[in-house]
């Protein structure tokens, strides 16, 4: 798409929104619906097309974006008139007598740029919260997932019209167009390298943005965790559409006490779940292409692999990988992985582990395990991470009652449910000052009376 096609497209939203057909709450009710109909309606074809980009299984498909996405547009229905309602706020006796109050109000043109990890979820979900707080939208998915772009294009294409929802197909030219363009608001998922680039193009036109990065996660299994349930549910986590998930476990941290053990239930989860051969496994995807996939196979060092190691370069396809006596000065361990490795550290006690987390950059998510409620509370205080799980993995970020984001290296703002609304809505601050009384304190000339009384309403 062309410059000229982007500006056309952006200039025709801008036009649709100062026209007001935003801001009634029963048409963003109806749109939010449409929407919801229109999913159902192809959930079978948004199946195929991320089985083709990411090899998920239908089930995986709908526990993970499709389902998620319909959560999200029914929580949002059920909530948006509570959301949308003015606030009225106390009023300090110096302004007696007005009403003061937060009236939402949306940003207007939108663009909204979203990863080929997650590319249904990450691409609705923030676009469900964007159209109940009254914008419109410029949406622009992944290059890397184009069937599920296709499918998201046609689902969008019969839902709205072009002037309150679009979809921009196309790559690296595209998003430096799109960038260029003078946007209300920026939501932008993605590496964060690309963030600092659209953060810098963002400040050309001081544009408001949220920023949802990644960044390695880590995971602590600390001594008194239950090993047999927390390596069920890491290997859950890790090994989730092929560790290809922004908040997945990146490495485990683990007492060096409990280690041997650890790695010997992990082993047999890995068997449990993905079966002896889990590159035969139907319901095992891969990875998103072949840069990718030679990049994750470069972070693999054969000579530390306990289990796993295996890779099918025909179908991008990558086993569940472990890793042992790794240390942070490994080459696995210099970026987010975002694959099915799983390197594992050992710390001698737990404040070890805290400073030395704590002296890395923000991660995304964080995870402990253990049954030491102390611990747990010392390193949730402690640690600098935008969300997590005690005793699991992933699962904060499938609820609409908690913002979900990062700050630091991991982003900036957060979305879900009533933090998705707010943050695709400014909330304006206004004084409703009445008429029929005026006190004549404030105005000159400045009288000895009248500064008694500033200093006994003002203290």
């Amino acid at each position: 798409m062309t410059k000229q096609e982007i500006k056309k497209i952006v200039n025709g939203q801008r036009d649709y929104f100062r026209s007001g057909a935003t801001l009634h709450i029963d048409g963003r009710i109806q749109a939010l619906k449409r929407l919801k109909d229109c999913i159902l309606h192809y959930e079978k074809e948004i199946n195929e097309a991320i089985r083709k980009d990411l090899g998920k299984s239908n089930f995986e498909s709908y526990m993970c974006e499709t389902g998620l996405v319909l959560g999200e547009i029914s929580y949002m229905l059920k909530h948006i008139h509570s959301f949308a309602r003015e606030r009225t706020v106390r009023t300090p006796l110096a302004q007696f007598h007005s009403r003061s109050f937060k009236k939402p109000s949306p940003y207007g043109v939108v663009l909204i740029m979203s990863p080929w990890n997650y590319p249904f979820l990450l691409t609705l979900d923030p676009l469900v919260d964007a159209l109940a707080a009254g914008n419109t939208v410029v949406l622009k998915p992944s290059a890397y997932s184009p069937n599920t772009g296709e499918i998201i294009e046609k689902i969008i294409r019969q839902c709205f019209e072009e002037s309150y929802v679009s979809v921009i197909d196309g790559g690296r030219s595209e998003n430096t167009c799109l960038l260029d363009e003078d946007f209300d608001y920026i939501f932008f998922t993605g590496s964060q390298a690309v963030g600092k680039e659209v953060m810098r193009h963002a400040a050309e036109h001081l544009t408001p943005i949220t920023l949802e990065l990644g960044g390695k996660s880590p995971c602590i299994v600390e001594k008194s965790a239950n090993l047999r349930l927390a390596a069920r549910r890491i290997v859950f986590g890790k090994f989730l559409n092929c560790g290809q998930t922004c908040v997945a476990p990146d490495y485990i941290y683990c007492d060096a006490a409990v280690k041997d053990a650890l790695l010997k239930e992990i082993q047999r989860q890995i068997k449990k779940q993905f079966g002896k051969n889990p590159l035969k496994n139907k319901n095992y995807g891969k990875i998103i292409n072949e840069k990718h996939f030679q990049r994750i196979c470069g972070l693999i060092d054969k000579n530390k692999v306990v289990c796993g190691g295996n890779t099918e370069p025909e179908t991008l396809q990558i086993e569940p990988t472990v890793m042992d006596t790794v240390t942070f000065d490994d080459a696995v361990m210099q970026e987010e992985i975002f694959g099915p490795i799983m390197p594992i550290l050992t710390y001698d006690s737990l404040d070890q582990a805290i400073e030395k987390i704590h002296s890395l950059p923000h991660p995304l998510a964080l995870y402990i395990f253990t049954a030491n409620r102390r611990a747990a509370d010392r390193v949730l205080s402690r640690c600098g991470f935008g969300g997590g799980c005690v005793n699991d993995t992933i699962i904060h970020l499938a609820t609409s009652e908690m913002g979900f984001g990062g700050f630091g290296a991991s982003g900036m703002g957060s979305y879900h449910g009533k933090d998705g609304f707010d943050t695709f809505t400014h909330y304006k601050s206004i004084v409703d000052k009445k008429t029929w009384l005026d006190l004549p304190m404030r105005y000159q000339p400045y009288r000895r009376l009248n500064d008694r009384l500033i200093h006994l309403f003002l203290k």
